[in-house]
C-alpha cells in the first residue's frame, strides 16, 4: 500500500474575488483597443459591415482562444507546482502593434486598392503571416531569453507601460478630473495600498460603479451616450471566412510593399511576449517562452481566419493581475465575455455608457505596476540600465500618437525623436543590454550588442521607416563606433589583469 502524500494537491480555484479586479483591468485594457480600432477603421471609411462584422468578432475568437489556453496553462502550472497562487497570463491585442497594424497595413492598403474589403482582406492575410512568423520564432524564444540581460527586456516593457498605458490613460484620467481624481484616488486606497472596500466589492468594479454613478449625477456624462451605446447593437456571428487566402493573392501579386512592415512588427510582438513572461517569472510564475510565443502566433492566425487583422500577444497587464491576487478566472471570463460582447455588439455599447476617465485610473495601476516589477526584480546596481531601456518609448509614444506627421510636427523638438522612435523596442534592449554588460565589466559581450544592433540598424530594423539595405548608415556607424570603445575597455581590462598576474603583455 502506498504512503499517504505528505504535500496534498492544494485546491486551485476557477475563480476568487481577486480575479474580478483582474478582468476588469484587462477587460477594459482591450476594449479600449477594440473602440480605437473600430472608431479609426470606420474614419478610414472602412463599412460597419466590415469593421463589427469581421474585423472585431476575428480579434475576439483570437482573444477568447488565448485567454482559454493560458487559463489552462496556469491550472497546468498550479498542479505542477502545488501552488494555489498561480495566475493566468494575460493575453490581447498589444497597443503599439495596433497602431502599426492600422496605419502601416490597413491604412496603405486601402489607399493602394482604392477599395476597403480588398484592403481588409491584405490585412488578413499579413495578420495571418504575422502570426506564422511568430510561430516559427517561438523555436528560438528560449535562447534569445537566456541571452538578453532581463534588466533590458523589463526596462523595455516599463517604457511600454510607462507611456502607452500608465501615462497615456492619466490623461484620460483627468479628461474629467472630479471623476477621474476620485477613481484614481479608489485604486490607490483598494490596490496600492490593499484596504478594503464598502461592502467587500472589488475594487475595480466599486470605482466603475461608483465613478460612472458620479460622472451622470454630475453631468459629465450626457445622455446622448445612451442613444450612441445602441447604434452598433446586432448580431455579428464568430464564422471563419476566406478572406485571408485572398488577401494572399493580393500580397503576393502586388503589394509585397506591406510585408515590410509585418516582419519588424513580428518580431516586436515575439519579443513583446518574451519581456512579459519574463516579467511574469520575476513576480513568481515560470512559464515556457516558446510555448507562449507559439500560442501567441496560433491565436494571431486564427483570429485572421475569422477575419481579425490584428496580432494578439501576452499582455503586458499580467504582472498587474499578479499583484491583485487573481488566478484563472479573470482570463477564463474574459474570453468568454468578449465573445459575447463581440458577437451582440456590446463592446460599442459598453464604451458608450462608461466614461473613459472611470476605467483609466485601473490601467494607470497596471502600468504603474509593470514599472515597479522592472525595477524589484532586478538588483539594484542595474536600475541604471533599466531606466535607459525605458526611453525609447517616449519617443515611440510621440510617432505613434502623430502617425505620418510626426517628422513634421516633432522638427522643433529634435531630430532624433522619429529615428529613436523607429523600432523602439530594439533599441531599448539593446541600449539595456549593453548598459547592463558594462556594468559587469563584460565589455566583449557590450560590443557583442553594439554589434547586432549595428546590424539590426544597417536593414532598418531600428532607426528607419522601412526594411532597406543601409536603412540607416549613421546610426550604423554609431554602433559600430560604440562597439570599438568597448572592445578597447575590454582589451584595457585584459591588460590589467595580466599585469596584476606579473605578465605584463609585450
Amino acid at each position: 500500500m502506498a504512503a499517504p502524500s505528505r504535500h496534498p494537491q492544494v485546491h486551485y480555484p476557477w475563480y476568487k474575488k481577486e480575479d474580478t479586479d483582474a478582468f476588469f483591468a484587462l477587460f477594459q485594457n482591450n476594449i479600449a483597443n477594440f473602440v480605437i480600432i473600430a472608431i479609426t477603421m470606420l474614419g478610414m471609411e472602412f463599412p460597419a459591415s466590415i469593421v463589427f462584422g469581421q474585423v472585431l468578432p476575428g480579434a475576439a475568437v483570437a482573444v477568447m482562444v488565448g485567454n482559454f489556453y493560458y487559463a489552462w496553462s496556469a491550472a497546468r502550472l498550479a498542479r505542477k507546482e502545488n501552488r494555489a497562487d498561480v495566475t493566468a497570463l494575460s493575453y490581447g491585442i498589444s497597443t503599439p502593434v495596433m497602431f502599426v497594424f492600422l496605419f502601416g497595413v490597413l491604412l496603405p492598403a486601402k489607399q493602394l486598392t482604392g477599395d476597403a474589403e480588398l484592403a481588409w482582406k491584405v490585412a488578413v492575410a499579413a495578420c495571418f503571416i504575422s502570426g506564422a512568423i511568430e510561430a516559427v520564432i517561438s523555436l528560438i524564444g528560449r535562447w534569445v531569453q537566456y541571452h538578453l540581460p532581463r534588466a533590458a527586456m523589463l526596462g523595455a516593457v516599463a517604457g511600454v507601460a510607462l507611456t502607452f498605458i500608465a501615462g497615456e490613460m492619466l490623461f484620460k484620467t483627468l479628461e474629467m478630473p472630479v471623476i477621474g481624481l476620485l477613481v484614481l484616488a479608489i485604486i490607490i486606497v483598494g490596490l496600492v495600498a490593499r484596504v478594503a472596500m464598502p461592502f467587500r466589492l472589488p475594487t475595480s468594479l466599486f470605482a466603475i460603479v461608483v465613478g460612472t454613478a458620479m460622472a451622470y449625477l454630475i453631468g459629465d456624462a450626457g445622455g446622448d451616450r445612451f442613444s450612441d451605446a445602441f447604434t452598433h447593437l446586432g448580431f455579428y456571428p464568430l464564422l471563419p471566412n476566406l478572406a485571408w487566402l485572398e488577401g494572399l493573392g493580393l500580397l503576393f501579386t502586388g503589394m509585397l510593399a506591406v510585408l515590410t512592415v509585418v516582419l519588424p512588427i513580428t518580431l516586436y510582438n515575439a519579443i513583446e511576449t518574451m519581456n512579459n513572461v519574463e516579467a511574469m517569472e520575476a513576480a513568481g510564475d515560470k512559464y515556457d517562452v516558446r510555448e507562449c510565443q507559439a500560442v501567441d502566433g496560433v491565436g494571431t492566425m486564427l483570429g485572421a481566419l475569422f477575419g481579425g487583422v490584428f496580432p494578439t500577444t501576452v499582455y503586458i497587464a499580467t504582472v498587474g493581475a499578479k499583484w491583485m491576487g487573481a488566478g484563472r478566472g479573470y482570463s477564463l471570463l474574459n474570453g468568454a465575455v468578449y465573445a459575447v460582447a463581440t458577437m451582440f455588439g456590446l463592446i460599442a455599447a459598453l464604451a458608450a455608457v462608461i466614461p473613459v476617465s472611470v476605467v483609466a485610473p485601473i490601467l494607470v495601476f497596471v502600468g504603474m505596476s509593470m514599472i515597479a516589477t522592472a525595477f524589484q526584480s532586478n538588483d539594484t546596481r542595474y536600475y541604471p540600465a533599466v531606466a535607459l531601456a525605458m526611453l525609447p518609448y517616449f519617443a515611440n509614444y510621440v510617432m505613434t500618437r502623430f502617425n505620418r506627421a510626426a517628422e513634421e510636427t516633432v522638427s522643433g523638438i529634435s531630430a532624433g525623436v522619429v529615428p529613436l522612435g523607429q523600432g523602439a523596442m530594439f533599441t531599448a534592449i539593446f541600449i539595456g543590454a549593453m548598459t547592463v554588460a558594462v556594468i559587469d565589466h563584460q565589455f566583449r559581450r557590450a560590443a557583442a550588442f553594439a554589434g547586432v544592433a549595428a546590424g539590426f540598424a544597417f536593414v532598418g530594423l531600428m532607426h528607419a521607416p522601412e526594411l532597406a539595405l543601409n536603412a540607416a548608415w549613421d546610426y550604423t556607424l554609431g554602433y559600430l563606433v560604440m562597439g570599438a570603445l568597448f572592445l578597447y575597455f575590454a582589451w584595457q581590462e585584459g591588460r590589467r589583469a595580466a599585469t596584476a598576474l606579473g605578465n605584463p603583455p609585450r
